[in-house]
């Protein structure tokens, strides 16, 4: 029996994989696609980049609110 190639997975499903994450919702069977189809360097770069963005519009935020 011949398996089919594990697909790679696009920066899209990354991109998604890693915002899903943060919000904490997440399907089991989604989660266990994304284990199997997921590089561990494309999800950590993708992860870093997600936190800086996240604290940058959170420092921007305050900043809008303090100076108002």
């Amino acid at each position: 029996m011949v398996s089919a190639p594990p697909k790679k997975a696009s920066l899209w499903r990354t991109v998604k994989a890693i915002a899903w994450s943060f919000v904490g919702l997440r399907a089991r069977g989604a989660y266990e696609e994304d284990i199997k189809n997921l590089s561990p360097v494309h999800i950590i770069v993708v992860g870093l980049i997600g936190v800086f963005v996240f604290v940058a519009v959170l420092v921007l935020l305050v900043n809008w609110i303090v100076a108002r």
